[in-house]
Protein backbone atom coordinates (compact mmCIF):
# COMPACT_ATOMS: atom_id res chain seq x y z
CA UNK A 1 0.00 0.00 0.00
CA UNK A 2 1.42 3.37 -1.05
CA UNK A 3 1.08 6.57 0.94
CA UNK A 4 -0.06 9.90 -0.50
CA UNK A 5 3.54 11.16 -0.16
CA UNK A 6 4.97 8.18 -2.05
CA UNK A 7 2.47 8.63 -4.86
CA UNK A 8 3.28 12.35 -5.12
CA UNK A 9 7.08 12.25 -4.88
CA UNK A 10 8.44 8.81 -5.76
CA UNK A 11 6.64 7.49 -8.83
CA UNK A 12 6.94 10.07 -11.64
CA UNK A 13 10.04 10.62 -13.79
CA UNK A 14 11.11 12.12 -17.08
CA UNK A 15 13.04 8.94 -17.93
CA UNK A 16 13.00 5.43 -16.48
CA UNK A 17 15.87 3.16 -17.53
CA UNK A 18 15.35 -0.58 -17.29
CA UNK A 19 18.65 -2.25 -16.44
CA UNK A 20 21.45 -0.97 -14.21
CA UNK A 21 24.45 -2.33 -16.12
CA UNK A 22 26.94 -0.50 -18.31
CA UNK A 23 24.41 0.41 -21.02
CA UNK A 24 21.70 1.46 -18.58
CA UNK A 25 23.96 3.68 -16.47
CA UNK A 26 25.56 5.15 -19.59
CA UNK A 27 22.11 5.99 -20.98
CA UNK A 28 21.08 7.65 -17.71
CA UNK A 29 24.32 9.67 -17.55
CA UNK A 30 24.12 10.80 -21.18
CA UNK A 31 20.47 11.82 -20.73
CA UNK A 32 21.34 13.87 -17.63
CA UNK A 33 24.19 15.53 -19.53
CA UNK A 34 21.73 16.57 -22.25
CA UNK A 35 18.94 17.48 -19.80
CA UNK A 36 20.56 18.33 -16.44
CA UNK A 37 17.28 19.21 -14.71
CA UNK A 38 15.45 16.05 -15.78
CA UNK A 39 14.45 13.34 -13.34
CA UNK A 40 15.97 9.94 -14.18
CA UNK A 41 15.39 6.60 -12.47
CA UNK A 42 17.30 3.35 -13.12
CA UNK A 43 15.58 0.08 -12.19
CA UNK A 44 17.83 -2.97 -11.74
CA UNK A 45 16.36 -6.39 -11.05
CA UNK A 46 19.31 -7.66 -9.00
CA UNK A 47 21.30 -6.35 -6.07
CA UNK A 48 24.16 -6.05 -8.57
CA UNK A 49 23.64 -5.88 -12.36
CA UNK A 50 22.11 -9.21 -13.31
CA UNK A 51 23.77 -9.83 -16.69
CA UNK A 52 27.51 -9.49 -17.15
CA UNK A 53 28.38 -5.87 -16.31
CA UNK A 54 29.94 -6.82 -12.96
CA UNK A 55 30.76 -10.38 -14.00
CA UNK A 56 32.78 -9.93 -17.21
CA UNK A 57 36.48 -10.66 -17.68
CA UNK A 58 37.48 -7.01 -17.91
CA UNK A 59 38.66 -6.97 -21.53
CA UNK A 60 38.69 -3.68 -23.42
CA UNK A 61 37.47 -5.87 -26.25
CA UNK A 62 38.63 -4.16 -29.44
CA UNK A 63 38.59 -7.60 -31.07
CA UNK A 64 41.01 -10.31 -32.20
CA UNK A 65 42.22 -10.86 -35.77
CA UNK A 66 40.26 -14.07 -36.32
CA UNK A 67 37.13 -12.57 -34.78
CA UNK A 68 37.18 -9.43 -36.94
CA UNK A 69 37.98 -11.46 -40.07
CA UNK A 70 35.04 -13.77 -39.32
CA UNK A 71 32.76 -10.74 -38.87
CA UNK A 72 33.89 -9.35 -42.22
CA UNK A 73 32.84 -12.60 -43.91
CA UNK A 74 29.50 -12.75 -42.09
CA UNK A 75 28.42 -9.11 -42.12
CA UNK A 76 30.30 -7.57 -45.02
CA UNK A 77 32.99 -4.97 -44.63
CA UNK A 78 30.78 -1.92 -44.02
CA UNK A 79 28.64 -3.45 -41.26
CA UNK A 80 31.54 -5.29 -39.63
CA UNK A 81 33.53 -2.06 -39.43
CA UNK A 82 30.50 -0.26 -37.98
CA UNK A 83 30.61 -2.75 -35.09
CA UNK A 84 34.37 -2.30 -34.70
CA UNK A 85 33.96 1.49 -34.67
CA UNK A 86 31.17 1.18 -32.09
CA UNK A 87 33.55 -0.73 -29.82
CA UNK A 88 36.45 1.68 -30.30
CA UNK A 89 34.34 4.82 -29.89
CA UNK A 90 32.48 3.37 -26.91
CA UNK A 91 35.66 2.53 -25.04
CA UNK A 92 37.20 5.93 -25.79
CA UNK A 93 34.10 7.63 -24.36
CA UNK A 94 34.08 5.37 -21.29
CA UNK A 95 37.73 6.25 -20.59
CA UNK A 96 37.03 9.94 -21.11
CA UNK A 97 34.00 9.82 -18.78
CA UNK A 98 35.68 7.99 -15.89
CA UNK A 99 39.42 8.37 -16.41
CA UNK A 100 41.80 5.44 -16.69
CA UNK A 101 42.72 5.34 -13.01
CA UNK A 102 39.08 5.17 -11.87
CA UNK A 103 38.44 2.13 -14.07
CA UNK A 104 41.83 0.46 -13.66
CA UNK A 105 42.55 0.66 -17.39
CA UNK A 106 45.92 -0.76 -18.46
CA UNK A 107 47.11 -1.18 -22.04
CA UNK A 108 49.49 -4.15 -22.07
CA UNK A 109 48.37 -5.35 -25.47
CA UNK A 110 47.86 -9.08 -25.85
CA UNK A 111 47.59 -11.68 -28.54
CA UNK A 112 45.85 -14.59 -30.19
CA UNK A 113 47.01 -18.20 -29.95
CA UNK A 114 46.28 -20.61 -32.79
CA UNK A 115 46.33 -24.27 -31.81
CA UNK A 116 47.66 -26.99 -34.09
CA UNK A 117 44.20 -27.94 -35.40
CA UNK A 118 43.16 -24.33 -36.13
CA UNK A 119 43.57 -22.62 -39.48
CA UNK A 120 43.91 -18.90 -40.00
CA UNK A 121 45.38 -17.35 -43.14
CA UNK A 122 47.79 -14.69 -41.92
CA UNK A 123 47.84 -13.22 -45.42
CA UNK A 124 44.71 -11.27 -44.42
CA UNK A 125 46.53 -9.34 -41.67
CA UNK A 126 47.70 -6.46 -43.91
CA UNK A 127 44.09 -5.87 -44.95
CA UNK A 128 42.88 -5.94 -41.33
CA UNK A 129 45.62 -3.53 -40.31
CA UNK A 130 44.71 -1.23 -43.18
CA UNK A 131 41.07 -1.16 -42.03
CA UNK A 132 42.08 -0.38 -38.43
CA UNK A 133 44.84 2.10 -39.21
CA UNK A 134 42.53 5.16 -39.24
CA UNK A 135 41.63 4.43 -35.60
CA UNK A 136 45.02 3.47 -34.13
CA UNK A 137 47.60 4.95 -36.55
CA UNK A 138 49.71 1.78 -36.38
CA UNK A 139 49.54 -1.93 -37.20
CA UNK A 140 47.30 -3.67 -34.69
CA UNK A 141 48.02 -7.33 -35.59
CA UNK A 142 51.63 -8.49 -35.83
CA UNK A 143 52.72 -12.15 -36.26
CA UNK A 144 55.26 -12.93 -33.53
CA UNK A 145 55.58 -16.72 -33.12
CA UNK A 146 58.80 -16.37 -31.12
CA UNK A 147 56.94 -14.60 -28.27
CA UNK A 148 55.10 -17.77 -27.24
CA UNK A 149 58.00 -19.15 -25.22
CA UNK A 150 58.80 -15.85 -23.50
CA UNK A 151 55.18 -15.56 -22.36
CA UNK A 152 55.41 -18.95 -20.67
CA UNK A 153 52.86 -20.76 -22.85
CA UNK A 154 53.42 -24.42 -23.76
CA UNK A 155 54.58 -24.42 -27.36
CA UNK A 156 53.76 -28.04 -28.27
CA UNK A 157 50.10 -27.28 -29.03
CA UNK A 158 50.64 -23.90 -30.69
CA UNK A 159 51.19 -23.38 -34.41
CA UNK A 160 50.92 -19.57 -34.62
CA UNK A 161 50.72 -16.45 -32.48
CA UNK A 162 49.58 -12.94 -33.46
CA UNK A 163 50.28 -10.00 -31.17
CA UNK A 164 47.56 -7.41 -30.63
CA UNK A 165 49.41 -4.13 -30.03
CA UNK A 166 46.48 -2.04 -28.75
CA UNK A 167 44.33 -4.25 -26.52
CA UNK A 168 43.66 -3.12 -22.96
CA UNK A 169 42.12 -4.41 -19.76
CA UNK A 170 40.03 -2.89 -17.01
CA UNK A 171 39.17 -3.56 -13.38
CA UNK A 172 35.47 -4.38 -13.76
CA UNK A 173 34.66 -3.68 -10.12
CA UNK A 174 36.33 -0.25 -10.14
CA UNK A 175 34.70 0.63 -13.44
CA UNK A 176 31.16 -0.19 -12.28
CA UNK A 177 31.59 1.45 -8.87
CA UNK A 178 32.84 4.58 -10.65
CA UNK A 179 29.87 4.56 -13.04
CA UNK A 180 27.42 4.13 -10.16
CA UNK A 181 29.09 6.88 -8.14
CA UNK A 182 29.08 9.30 -11.09
CA UNK A 183 25.43 8.56 -11.90
CA UNK A 184 24.37 9.30 -8.31
CA UNK A 185 26.55 12.41 -8.27
CA UNK A 186 24.71 13.66 -11.38
CA UNK A 187 21.34 13.11 -9.69
CA UNK A 188 20.36 9.75 -11.22
CA UNK A 189 18.24 7.65 -8.84
CA UNK A 190 19.03 3.93 -8.78
CA UNK A 191 16.81 1.25 -7.28
CA UNK A 192 18.00 -2.35 -7.10
CA UNK A 193 15.95 -5.48 -6.51
CA UNK A 194 13.25 -4.09 -8.84
CA UNK A 195 12.26 -6.35 -11.74
CA UNK A 196 10.33 -4.26 -14.21
CA UNK A 197 7.43 -5.78 -16.11
CA UNK A 198 6.28 -4.83 -19.62
CA UNK A 199 5.77 -1.05 -19.85
CA UNK A 200 2.37 0.14 -21.11
CA UNK A 201 1.77 3.47 -22.86
CA UNK A 202 -1.34 5.15 -21.45
CA UNK A 203 -2.46 8.75 -22.06
CA UNK A 204 0.99 9.89 -23.18
CA UNK A 205 2.92 8.29 -20.32
CA UNK A 206 4.63 4.95 -19.84
CA UNK A 207 3.45 2.89 -16.89
CA UNK A 208 6.20 0.56 -15.63
CA UNK A 209 5.05 -2.02 -13.06
CA UNK A 210 7.59 -3.56 -10.69
CA UNK A 211 6.99 -7.28 -10.12
CA UNK A 212 5.66 -8.44 -6.75
CA UNK A 213 5.49 -4.91 -5.33
CA UNK A 214 2.28 -3.19 -6.37
CA UNK A 215 4.42 -0.22 -7.42
CA UNK A 216 3.93 1.33 -10.88
CA UNK A 217 6.33 4.05 -12.03
CA UNK A 218 5.28 6.61 -14.61
CA UNK A 219 7.57 8.28 -17.17
CA UNK A 220 7.46 10.22 -20.40
CA UNK A 221 10.34 8.11 -21.73
CA UNK A 222 11.67 4.60 -21.20
CA UNK A 223 15.07 3.16 -22.14
CA UNK A 224 15.24 -0.64 -22.29
CA UNK A 225 18.80 -1.76 -21.46
CA UNK A 226 18.16 -5.28 -20.20
CA UNK A 227 20.40 -7.10 -22.74
CA UNK A 228 19.86 -10.90 -22.51
CA UNK A 229 16.74 -10.48 -20.37
CA UNK A 230 14.98 -8.29 -22.93
CA UNK A 231 13.01 -11.17 -24.46
CA UNK A 232 11.27 -11.64 -21.11
CA UNK A 233 9.58 -8.33 -21.98
CA UNK A 234 9.76 -8.41 -25.79
CA UNK A 235 9.81 -12.10 -26.83
CA UNK A 236 9.69 -11.29 -30.55
CA UNK A 237 13.31 -10.04 -30.58
CA UNK A 238 16.19 -12.17 -31.88
CA UNK A 239 18.06 -12.37 -28.58
CA UNK A 240 19.34 -15.51 -26.87
CA UNK A 241 21.16 -15.67 -23.52
CA UNK A 242 24.69 -17.03 -23.42
CA UNK A 243 26.34 -17.91 -20.14
CA UNK A 244 30.00 -17.05 -19.73
CA UNK A 245 31.93 -18.98 -17.08
CA UNK A 246 35.11 -17.61 -15.52
CA UNK A 247 37.68 -18.57 -12.92
CA UNK A 248 40.62 -16.79 -11.30
CA UNK A 249 43.68 -18.36 -9.71
CA UNK A 250 45.55 -17.48 -6.57
CA UNK A 251 48.67 -15.37 -7.28
CA UNK A 252 51.33 -17.25 -9.26
CA UNK A 253 54.76 -15.79 -8.38
CA UNK A 254 56.74 -14.95 -11.51
CA UNK A 255 53.78 -15.11 -13.92
CA UNK A 256 55.40 -14.39 -17.28
CA UNK A 257 52.64 -12.69 -19.26
CA UNK A 258 50.71 -9.45 -19.02
CA UNK A 259 47.82 -8.59 -21.28
CA UNK A 260 44.77 -10.29 -22.72
CA UNK A 261 44.78 -13.36 -24.94
CA UNK A 262 42.37 -15.49 -27.00
CA UNK A 263 42.34 -18.88 -28.64
CA UNK A 264 39.90 -21.27 -30.32
CA UNK A 265 38.23 -18.54 -32.39
CA UNK A 266 37.89 -16.37 -29.30
CA UNK A 267 35.78 -18.85 -27.36
CA UNK A 268 38.52 -18.96 -24.71
CA UNK A 269 40.02 -15.81 -23.25
CA UNK A 270 42.49 -15.14 -20.45
CA UNK A 271 44.45 -12.30 -18.90
CA UNK A 272 46.58 -11.44 -15.93
CA UNK A 273 45.17 -9.71 -12.86
CA UNK A 274 48.44 -8.83 -11.19
CA UNK A 275 50.05 -12.26 -10.83
CA UNK A 276 46.74 -14.11 -11.05
CA UNK A 277 45.32 -15.70 -14.20
CA UNK A 278 41.71 -14.89 -15.02
CA UNK A 279 40.41 -17.40 -17.56
CA UNK A 280 36.97 -17.80 -19.10
CA UNK A 281 35.05 -19.27 -22.01
CA UNK A 282 34.25 -22.72 -23.27
CA UNK A 283 30.67 -21.88 -24.26
CA UNK A 284 31.26 -23.71 -27.55
CA UNK A 285 31.55 -27.01 -25.66
CA UNK A 286 27.79 -26.93 -25.05
CA UNK A 287 26.05 -24.11 -26.90
CA UNK A 288 22.56 -25.36 -26.03
CA UNK A 289 23.35 -25.90 -22.37
CA UNK A 290 24.89 -22.44 -22.06
CA UNK A 291 21.87 -20.78 -23.69
CA UNK A 292 20.37 -20.14 -20.28
CA UNK A 293 19.46 -17.47 -17.74
CA UNK A 294 20.70 -19.69 -14.91
CA UNK A 295 23.77 -18.23 -13.24
CA UNK A 296 25.68 -21.32 -12.17
CA UNK A 297 28.72 -23.38 -13.17
CA UNK A 298 28.94 -26.43 -15.42
CA UNK A 299 31.65 -28.99 -14.49
CA UNK A 300 32.32 -29.83 -18.17
CA UNK A 301 33.43 -26.27 -18.86
CA UNK A 302 35.20 -25.68 -15.56
CA UNK A 303 37.22 -28.89 -16.04
CA UNK A 304 38.22 -27.74 -19.55
CA UNK A 305 39.37 -24.37 -18.24
CA UNK A 306 41.59 -26.11 -15.69
CA UNK A 307 42.88 -28.45 -18.41
CA UNK A 308 44.02 -25.55 -20.58
CA UNK A 309 45.56 -23.78 -17.60
CA UNK A 310 47.67 -26.86 -16.91
CA UNK A 311 48.45 -27.86 -20.50
CA UNK A 312 48.64 -24.62 -22.47
CA UNK A 313 48.66 -21.33 -20.57
CA UNK A 314 51.05 -22.01 -17.69
CA UNK A 315 54.54 -23.50 -18.02
CA UNK A 316 54.66 -27.28 -17.79
CA UNK A 317 54.67 -28.40 -14.17
CA UNK A 318 53.50 -25.03 -12.80
CA UNK A 319 51.21 -25.56 -9.85
CA UNK A 320 48.14 -23.38 -9.33
CA UNK A 321 45.01 -23.20 -7.25
CA UNK A 322 41.68 -21.72 -8.29
CA UNK A 323 40.58 -19.05 -5.83
CA UNK A 324 37.14 -18.25 -7.23
CA UNK A 325 34.68 -19.15 -10.01
CA UNK A 326 31.62 -17.33 -11.33
CA UNK A 327 29.31 -16.89 -14.31
CA UNK A 328 27.46 -14.07 -16.08
CA UNK A 329 24.77 -13.91 -18.75
CA UNK A 330 25.47 -12.27 -22.13
CA UNK A 331 23.14 -11.73 -25.09
CA UNK A 332 23.61 -12.97 -28.65
CA UNK A 333 21.66 -13.00 -31.90
CA UNK A 334 21.84 -14.42 -35.40
CA UNK A 335 23.83 -11.32 -36.36
CA UNK A 336 26.70 -9.99 -34.27
CA UNK A 337 25.21 -6.50 -34.26
CA UNK A 338 23.53 -4.78 -31.28
CA UNK A 339 19.87 -3.77 -31.36
CA UNK A 340 19.75 0.03 -31.03
CA UNK A 341 16.39 1.44 -32.01
CA UNK A 342 13.76 4.04 -31.33
CA UNK A 343 10.49 2.16 -30.81
CA UNK A 344 8.31 5.28 -30.79
CA UNK A 345 6.22 7.10 -28.16
CA UNK A 346 9.33 7.83 -26.12
CA UNK A 347 10.60 4.24 -25.81
CA UNK A 348 14.02 3.16 -27.12
CA UNK A 349 16.19 0.11 -26.58
CA UNK A 350 19.89 -0.75 -26.66
CA UNK A 351 20.33 -4.49 -26.19
CA UNK A 352 22.08 -7.61 -27.54
CA UNK A 353 25.68 -6.59 -26.89
CA UNK A 354 27.10 -9.94 -28.12
CA UNK A 355 29.66 -10.05 -25.31
CA UNK A 356 31.03 -6.57 -26.15
CA UNK A 357 29.16 -4.45 -23.61
CA UNK A 358 32.28 -3.08 -21.91
CA UNK A 359 33.52 -1.68 -25.21
CA UNK A 360 30.33 -0.44 -26.81
CA UNK A 361 28.05 0.26 -23.84
CA UNK A 362 28.92 3.95 -23.46
CA UNK A 363 28.33 4.73 -27.13
CA UNK A 364 25.09 2.74 -27.16
CA UNK A 365 23.90 4.68 -24.10
CA UNK A 366 24.73 7.99 -25.74
CA UNK A 367 22.77 7.04 -28.86
CA UNK A 368 19.75 6.03 -26.78
CA UNK A 369 19.88 9.30 -24.85
CA UNK A 370 20.02 11.16 -28.15
CA UNK A 371 16.86 9.38 -29.31
CA UNK A 372 15.02 10.21 -26.10
CA UNK A 373 16.31 13.63 -25.01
Amino acid sequence: MLSFWEKESFLKYDLVVLGGGIVGLSTALSFKEKSPHSSVLVLERGIFPTGASTKNAGFACYGSAAEIWHDLQQLGEDRAMEVVELRITGLQKLRARLGDEAMGYEEYGGGEIFLKDEHFDQAVLPHLNQLLFPFFKKDVFVPEPDRVGTLGFQTESIQAFITNTVEGQIDTGKMMRSLLSLARQKGVEILTGCRAELPEHINGFWQIPVADSGVVFSAERVAVCTNAFTTQLFPELDIKPGRGQVLITDPIPGLKFKGIFHFDEGYYYFRNVGERVLFGGGRNLDFKGEETYEICLQPLIQDKLEYYLENLILPKGQSFTVEHRWAGIMAFGAEKVPVIKNCGNGLAMGVRMNGMGVAMGTEVGERLAGMLA
